[in-house]
C-alpha cells in the first residue's frame, strides 16, 4: 500500500494559534529545531472523539520543553482546546494526535535563547501501530545495538526529538532482519524499553517492568500498571538483566501507538501469548473505548 506523504494531505493543522491548510503548515529550513533537535512532542490517541488522557500528555509536553530550556507560549488548557479542535476540524473520531513545540529560525548557533517557540498540532487517521492480528499473535523483536543513554548525558525524562534518533536506527535494523521491533538496553546493560514503547514481563502472577530511570515513564505504562493492580497482579518495578528473560513466561509492550501488544520472541528468548497479556489487551481496549472494565 502506498503511503500518502505527510506534507501532501487534505485537512488542517493548528499552528501557532490558528488553523492553517495542511500543506501550508511549514517551517524554515534554518529552524533551530532542525539543526539542533530543540523540539519536543507528544503522541496521543482519540477514541470515539475523545483524546485519551489529554491533560497528562499536555502537561508532559510542557515539562519536556522546560527540560530543554524553553517555555511553550500556550497554557495547558489552551493546548488541550487546540488538540480537540484539530481532531474536530479534520472530521476525525478515532485518530492519532501529534502536538510538537520547537525553536524557530531567529538564531542559527548552539545557543538559542532568543528564538521564537512555535507549536503545532496535527491529527490524522492512523490504525494501531501493530495490526490486531499481529498483536494477538505476538510480535517478534531483536535486540538493538544502540543503548539508552545515561540521564547524565541526555534529558531522558523529556519526550525530545533528539532522543529518538537511535530508536529509528534500531527499528530499521529490526525491520531489515524481518522483526517487528527492537528491545533496547541502557548504558548499564539493563533492559530498558522498545523503540517507542515500554516493556513488561510476566512471572506467574507477578508482572515485572524496568524502573524508568533513563527513559520515559509512559502514560500508557502507568495506565496498564493500574489496570493490572485492579486485576490483583503484583507489579515489580526493578532493574532487569537480559538473561532474566529466560525465566519469564509472557511479555508485552505498552504505548500510545502500540497500546498493549504481546511479544512472542525477543532474540533467542520465546514467550507465550498468555492469559495475562491477553487480558490486559482487552482491559486497555475497553478503557480507552469507555467500555466497563470487568474485574
Amino acid at each position: 500500500m502506498t503511503m500518502i506523504p505527510f506534507d501532501d494531505r487534505d485537512g488542517v493543522i493548528w499552528y501557532d494559534g490558528k488553523m492553517v491548510d495542511w500543506r501550508d503548515a511549514k517551517l524554515h529550513v534554518l529552524s533551530h529545531a532542525l539543526h539542533y533537535a530543540s523540539a519536543v512532542f507528544e503522541g496521543q490517541r482519540s477514541y470515539g472523539g475523545e483524546i485519551f488522557k489529554l491533560n497528562e500528555h499536555t502537561e508532559r509536553l510542557h515539562a519536556s520543553a522546560n527540560l530543554l530550556d524553553f517555555k511553550i507560549p500556550y497554557s495547558v488548557g489552551e493546548i488541550n482546546k487546540a488538540a480537540n479542535e484539530a481532531v474536530a476540524a479534520n472530521n476525525l473520531v478515532d485518530a492519532y494526535v501529534r502536538p510538537i513545540a520547537w525553536r524557530g529560525s531567529e538564531q542559527m548557533s548552539v545557543p538559542a535563547m532568543g528564538a521564537t517557540v512555535h507549536v503545532a498540532i496535527a491529527a490524522w487517521q492512523w490504525p494501531s501501530y501493530f495490526t490486531r492480528e499481529a498483536r494477538m499473535k505476538g510480535i517478534r523483536m531483536n535486540i538493538a545495538k544502540w543503548k539508552r543513554p545515561s540521564p547524565e548525558t541526555a534529558p531522558s525524562k523529556s519526550k525530545a526529538v533528539g532522543l529518538y534518533m537511535i530508536c529509528t536506527l534500531s527499528k530499521h535494523d529490526a525491520m531489515r532482519a524481518d522483526y517487528d521491533d527492537a528491545l533496547m538496553f541502557d548504558w548499564r546493560g539493563q533492559i530498558a524499553e522498545a523503540t517507542g514503547a515500554n516493556i513488561f514481563f510476566v512471572d506467574g502472577q507477578q508482572i515485572h517492568t524496568p524502573t524508568p530511570d533513563c527513559f520515559l515513564d509512559g502514560i500508557t505504562r502507568r495506565t496498564v500498571i493500574d489496570l493490572a493492580k485492579k486485576r490483583g497482579f503484583e507489579i515489580v518495578e526493578r532493574a532487569i538483566m537480559p538473561d532474566e528473560m529466560e525465566g519469564f513466561q509472557q511479555a508485552f509492550l505498552t504505548g500510545t501507538a502500540a497500546e498493549v501488544t504481546p511479544i512472542r520472541e525477543i532474540g533467542d528468548y520465546n514467550f507465550e501469548v498468555g492469559k495475562i497479556a491477553k487480558q490486559l489487551v482487552t482491559d486497555y481496549d475497553d478503557l480507552v473505548n469507555r467500555r466497563q472494565v470487568g474485574v
